[in-house]
């Protein structure tokens, strides 16, 4: 039993919406561009869009993960399009403020990209705006039982044929279990059963549609709760009956009273009120067995209670307080020894509510030497370092306000390409960026971390860090060892003492560092890297570009509670 009033409120469909709104829909695949009218229905369950020849193709919102314009939408490939758009014409600029691309799937991974073009500009962006705004309604992706069937019955009244009938042809495709059933359930609400007929929309209004159900699935089950509630000869259930039906077999017998209050009959007044079709039985306070049918498929009876998917929790503690949603090998499409690799999944992993992404960070070849991120010593596809950040900063907050973590397993041994990555994080987040620790939450001992909330809209960095005197040199800084033992004198950058900043500690798993030459690795070790374990131990050393993005959180091995719990109590007496 959830709550006896629902707090969710079901999401805004804007009126132009409603009206629709000309488009082009193009497809590389099949190089097709086709006038279209893109609309979504007043309930906001389907984006659909009608062709001249009007064809209409139904897209359910609850599938949409996202919808992108400008340079993040798709632009096409196939020269015929280019020519259709002319994009090839060097004064054609407007066309990325017309761009509009949805992407739907079951998956991250199996998606699809329905693409569009405006004949106005800017046109696209609010449509992509309001659209997700829509898909992330919590009544959207929580949606109690009845929706399910009220958008059966949307989508019926949407195809209607050339006399502008609800074909009975659809509603055997849309319950093809029985047909027989069907059939006898259409008998009963007097409505035309050959498959070559027609319903007239008027004819088909919800309460005669929930009859159609009702005779469709009988409930008998139903029956067995006004048997033990009520005596047989009387086909309802009173107000105080159902009071006491919701209080003792709906409602969570271990919750407190008076945090989560028992039902009271004014209440369920409202309940019958809402869910009763018989008048007469409302007046006098009573619920059919039709009208518990509906009840129980309410928003009242969603497993999870309303008030749960809403911001609920503190988000006011340090940042080291919470858990944190996490992905792991974020790039990967598949499995860890061979999958395909793709910027995509970061913005599917961020979209689907995860903080906490992973990059493993490897050095370019020549002759871009552009940094790539992959799954190292494996068969794993490679995506360009840049790509990802790209990816990332379009879709960091589009699900979540809250602060964004990169947690960099860097292998990069180049000072050059590592100053590289640094330059793409600064220019490509912009002020999303946390570079600097902020004014209220200095880095020193005893000053507690920021909160998720104190960090909305920021990301940050998490990356091995060390410390350098300006100005100095760090080309004698090697992969795996520590620069003092490699040349002394005072042009080399002097590591301070980490122990001195009041760094989140994130425990990561951890081989010995390996000073030889990775190409001398033996087949034992090579699987070891190929493994679960990872490379995570093999990281390089930060140079002062990247070392420098670094300030609340970097990694470090956690050895025991017993040390964590020593070194918090070092850390509060000083």
């Amino acid at each position: 039993m959830s709550v006896l009033s629902p707090i969710l409120i079901p999401p805004e469909v804007k009126e132009y919406m409603k009206k629709g709104e000309r488009f082009i829909k193009w497809d590389d695949d099949s190089t097709n561009a086709s006038p279209v009218i893109l609309r979504i229905d007043s309930k906001g369950f389907y984006l659909y869009w009608t062709f001249q020849n009007k064809e209409i193709e139904f897209l359910d919102i609850t599938s949409i993960r996202d919808t992108r314009v400008g340079k993040f939408a798709k632009i096409p490939k196939n020269q015929k399009l280019r020519e259709v758009f002319k994009l090839d014409f060097p004064d054609n600029n407007n066309f990325f403020l017309k761009t509009l691309t949805v992407v739907s799937g079951p998956d991250m991974v199996d998606l699809t990209f329905h693409n569009f073009v405006s004949y106005k500009e800017n046109v696209g962006k609010d449509w992509a705006n309001d659209i997700m705004a829509i898909v992330r309604n919590p009544f959207t992706y929580n949606a109690c039982r009845y929706t399910f069937l009220e958008k059966i019955l949307v989508k019926l009244k949407m195809q209607l044929n050339n006399q502008g009938k609800i074909p009975v042809r659809n509603i055997f495709q849309m319950f093809p279990a029985d047909r027989k059933r069907v059939e006898a359930a259409l008998n009963a609400c007097h409505l035309p059963t050959g498959k070559n007929d027609g319903i007239n929309p008027e004819d088909f209004p919800e309460s005669v549609y929930k009859t159609f159900l009702m005779n469709l699935c009988p409930r008998t089950e139903i029956d067995e709760i006004f048997t033990s509630h009520h005596s047989k000869a009387k086909p309802y259930m009173t107000k105080d009956h159902l009071t006491k039906f919701i209080n003792k077999k709906q409602r969570d017998s271990h919750l407190n009273d008076t945090l989560f209050p028992p039902a009271k009959p004014q209440q369920v007044q409202g309940l019958i009120d809402k869910y009763e079709p018989s008048g007469m039985n409302i007046q006098r306070g009573q619920l059919s067995p039709e009208g518990m049918v509906w009840f129980l498929c309410g928003p009242e009876n969603s497993i999870v209670s309303q008030e749960k998917l809403l911001l609920y929790q503190d988000m006011n503690q340090p940042l080291s307080h919470y858990f944190i949603n996490s992905s792991h090998n974020t790039y990967l499409t598949a499995g860890q020894f061979s999958g395909i690799s793709s910027p995509e999944m970061y913005r599917q992993s961020l979209l689907a509510g995860c903080r906490c992404v992973e990059l493993d960070c490897w050095k370019g070849r020549p002759p871009d030497e552009e940094p790539i991120i992959t799954h190292g010593f494996t068969m794993t596809t490679e995506i360009l370092f840049k790509d990802a950040i790209e990816a990332i900063a379009e879709s960091a907050f589009k699900t979540s306000p809250y602060p964004v973590i990169l947690s960099f397993e860097n292998h990069v041994d180049s000072p050059k390409q590592q100053a590289k990555m640094a330059e793409y994080c600064r220019t490509i987040f912009g002020d999303m960026l946390l570079t600097e620790p902020l004014e209220n939450f200095p880095l020193k001992p005893g000053v507690p971390l920021p909160s998720p909330q104190d960090l909305m809209g920021k990301i940050l960095i998490k990356n091995k860090k060390n410390q350098f005197i300006p100005g100095e040199n760090q080309d004698t800084q090697k992969k795996g060892k520590n620069p003092e033992e490699e040349v002394s004198g005072s042009d080399q950058p002097t590591p301070i003492d980490r122990e001195s900043t009041a760094m989140a500690c994130e425990a990561t798993e951890e081989v010995p560092e390996v000073e030889e030459d990775l190409g001398n690795l033996d087949e034992e070790e090579i699987k070891k890297l190929q493994s679960d374990e990872g490379t995570a131990g093999l990281e390089v050393t930060a140079y002062e570009e990247m070392s420098s993005l670094v300030n609340y959180i970097q990694p470090i091995k956690f050895e025991s509670f017993e040390i964590s719990a020593q070194n918090s109590a070092t850390t509060r007496d000083k």
